[in-house]
């Protein structure tokens, strides 16, 4: 039995982080709340990075308050799920992007509506100012405080190709000023990057591990309609990892990363009506089951191979 699991996991699931340190689960309310990017506006690039979509997941609104979109997306996940704690998930392009005080009464108003029980902001590296920071250390003294943060990569090729205009050494940078304060952090990694190979991946899931984050997302990479990607997709100039491929390569990152981690995603999902590729991925159960399986298969489980340095 894998240590951090009370079922057939072979990974830390966020459910299994969540029963142990809130006694239930709690449910992501995602909001939009207008930001935009540094690698959209001009400040650094234009365009934002060659997959984005802006950011935004299935059920944003960034016409809506902060307080409206919070009802709408209680009012969902209330219907499915009877009344439970929720966190708001500030997911939309780059969320500490913006004057302090603006970001604070963005955040006060999640944090005043009811049935609140954290804050989640996901955001870049080369965003946080000493004052965001410190902003970030009064939020997280009020609540249960992540920050979600893209590495998607250790390769400067790729970032570079990607267009992700914040060098990995920025990303680092900006790591360790979360890490400093201990604010709970977060990390996201991309698997299936144009031009990447098997050993590629296994590298950023290596280095990953080295910066022991709390959390890590996992996702294959999506080719969404009206992306630069989609355009290189449909130009020939890329191909996509299988089903097969995709879980024996996050299999084996598994297997690197520490234990005490929390895998927060293990797959993604990439909005039905926009993505055009890869088609697999549209059926998450059987992804996460094939994962699960092979773990099995292979007798292993994550944190096997991690090391500590």
């Amino acid at each position: 039995m894998f240590e951090f699991s009370f079922d057939n996991k072979r990974y830390h699931t966020l459910n299994y982080y969540f029963m142990t340190n809130f006694g239930q689960k709690l449910y992501k309310a995602v909001i939009d709340c207008g930001l935009s990017c540094p690698n959209i506006d001009g400040t650094k690039g234009v365009g934002g990075c060659i997959f984005c979509d802006s950011g935004s997941g299935y059920f944003t609104n960034g016409r809506l308050s902060i307080t409206e979109q919070l009802e709408c997306e209680s009012e969902r996940i209330f219907r499915k799920n009877g009344k439970v704690p929720i966190i708001a998930y500030f997911q939309a392009n780059t969320n500490t992007y913006a004057p302090v005080e603006k970001l604070r009464k963005i955040y006060n108003e999640a944090l005043f509506f009811p049935d609140i029980m954290g804050i989640s902001i996901g955001t870049r590296a080369d965003c946080l100012s000493d004052d965001i920071i410190d902003l970030l250390c009064e939020i997280g003294s009020r609540t249960n405080l992540t920050v979600e943060l893209g590495m998607q990569t250790v390769h400067e090729s790729t970032i570079k190709l990607i267009n992700r205009c914040c060098t990995h050494a920025e990303f680092i940078d900006g790591y360790n000023k979360l890490r400093e304060k201990n604010i709970r952090v977060c990390l996201h990694i991309i698997n299936g990057l144009p031009y990447e190979s098997t050993e590629m991946m296994l590298e950023t899931a290596r280095q990953t591990a080295l910066l022991r984050p709390d959390g890590l997302k996992i996702q294959m990479l999506h080719v969404i309609n009206g992306t630069k990607l989609a355009e290189m997709y449909s130009n020939g100039n890329m191909s996509l990892m299988s089903r097969d491929e995709y879980i024996d390569i996050v299999v084996r990152q598994l297997e690197l990363i520490p234990p005490e981690t929390v895998i927060e995603r293990i797959t993604g999902d990439g909005d039905k009506r926009k993505l055009i590729a890869p088609d697999w991925s549209r059926n998450k159960i059987a992804v996460l089951g094939g994962i699960d399986k092979e773990l099995a298969v292979r007798d292993t489980f994550q944190g096997r191979l991690y090391k500590k340095s």
